[in-house]
């Protein structure tokens, strides 16, 4: 391809590296710059919504000049993609799309995203730029345990992992027992997968006696969720491997965005040769200087069927340095604009939870909130199992309940009844954990109806006052 989309063959840099990898600030500045201009044009001239967006705001391509132009040009919203639905944000015709993707659809109409071959070409060897900074290397065996079909993970991990020169295993999600067999008997060294479906391997393994770090995988490169530096270090401890987080978004491309690198476990590399990211104020919507926290923005720089300008992609981080790459990083994702609960006054992201959780060796990672409505007043209860088997009248179960309550009013600022299950208590997840179950409004009791009865019935530990 020519410069303008930049999916040609990568010039061999150090250590293996694309070249691009270790650029100077100023060379990728110039290719972005290029870039931008080309995307610009493109969607003005060929998508309908974007005239009409940048008209209304009142900019041209041609308006931009530098970098810092981009900010006078509107974002790009999930709801864009909904009133667009199925392909009118498409900037090629039909017979040029070789694949379709499209999220859930659980909140309303999925969006959808599409692919020329040129596209799928550079996706395909992001993913694998990303497997090799994990510290994957041609021959090595990748269990992918993303699930496969409109979900960009499996498909994504899948064709990257074969770019490398990798053997791939597409287990796909679910039948958890089997796919413990099948890493005993394939012995994969990677393993692509979210965090909390690895928890739950994690399970299976101790559940048929065997030990995980026997197992011989050397890396997890977990994504699709967020997770934290606690369930980093339980996965590490637990397998003897190295776990790295890996970012994308089926709107921007999927995953392969953002890489961390397994020789500094620091953020994730945006990989900016394709992707051009801001950090904005979510609520007024003004750019951030690089290592202010707020809301993750991108701009594709090389993307056919599919150009996006300004995309809210809703995750909470901040843009540092770089360190193993020349490119900027972004911090682990903290949580999202728009799935911030507000409890009784009090913002919370389930992370947080999630931090006081796993800093109690007596809990497991697996936990959930439910969210109910007595009277006026918002109810907290989280759901948190035993590593150990447990009675509700057990010692360790009440003291452990109890610390994590006064460790939710102490740091977090909320009252919260806390629920010690059993080991297997929780249902486990087969793709991204349910971490939340809100019940304060008619449809959301419904939709969780078998949940709640199930937390009216365990019994309530360690509420404060």
């Amino acid at each position: 391809m020519g410069s303008g989309t930049g999916g040609g063959a990568a010039r061999p840099g150090r250590a293996g590296l694309d070249a691009i990898e270790t650029a100077s600030r100023d060379e990728i500045a110039a290719l972005q710059t290029e870039r931008l201009r080309w995307t610009l044009r493109r969607a003005y001239e060929r998508v309908p919504h974007y005239r009409a967006a940048f008209d209304a705001a009142g900019v041209h391509p041609d308006d931009f000049r530098r970098l810092e132009d981009l900010a006078r040009f509107p974002f790009l919203t999930k709801a864009d993609f909904r009133a667009t639905y199925p392909f009118g944000l498409f900037a090629e015709p039909r017979e040029r799309i070789v694949r379709l993707h499209a999220s859930s659809g659980t909140t309303g109409r999925p969006t959808v995203v599409g692919y020329t071959q040129g596209d799928i070409d550079v996706w395909a060897g992001l993913v694998a730029r990303s497997i090799h900074a994990a510290g994957g290397r041609p021959g090595m065996r990748v269990h992918v345990a993303y699930g496969y079909g409109l979900f960009t993970g499996g498909l994504g991990a899948h064709y990257g992992a074969e770019r490398l020169g990798c053997t791939v295993i597409p287990v796909s999600g679910g039948q958890t027992e089997r796919q413990v067999q099948l890493i005993r008997d394939f012995a994969p060294e990677i393993i692509m997968v979210t965090p909390s479906y690895m928890l739950a391997l994690l399970d299976a393994f101790r559940a048929a006696g065997c030990d995980p770090r026997a197992s011989g995988l050397q890396v997890g490169i977990f994504g699709a969720e967020p997770w934290t530096e606690a369930m980093r270090t339980e996965i590490e401890t637990e397998f003897g491997m190295d776990a790295v987080d890996i970012y994308g978004l089926s709107e921007v491309m999927g995953p392969g965005v953002s890489m961390e690198c397994r020789e500094t476990k620091d953020g994730l590399h945006v990989w900016e040769d394709h992707f051009y990211p801001e950090i904005i104020d979510p609520q007024t919507g003004a750019v951030l200087p690089d290592g202010a926290a707020g809301e993750l923005v991108f701009t594709s720089l090389t993307k056919e069927a599919l150009p996006i300008v300004r995309y809210r992609t809703r995750d909470l981080t901040r843009l540092l340095p770089g360190t193993a790459r020349s490119m900027r990083r972004m911090q682990k994702i903290t949580g999202r604009s728009d799935d911030m609960l507000i409890v009784r006054g009090v913002n919370l992201f389930p992370t947080q939870v999630e931090e006081l959780v796993l800093a109690d060796p007596r809990l497991s990672g697996h936990y959930q909130i439910v969210l109910t409505r007595e009277g006026r007043l918002d109810s907290l209860t989280v759901r948190v199992e035993a590593r150990e088997a447990a009675g509700p009248a057990d010692a360790a179960a009440s003291a452990s309940g109890a610390a994590l309550a006064l460790a939710m009013k102490e740091r977090l600022g909320l009252s919260a009844s806390v629920v010690i299950e059993p080991p297997g208590g929780i249902e486990r997840s087969q793709g991204k954990a349910r971490r939340v179950v809100d019940l304060r409004s008619a449809e959301g009791a419904a939709v969780g109806a078998a949940v709640g009865e199930a937390v009216g019935e365990a019994v309530d530990l360690g509420r404060s006052a």
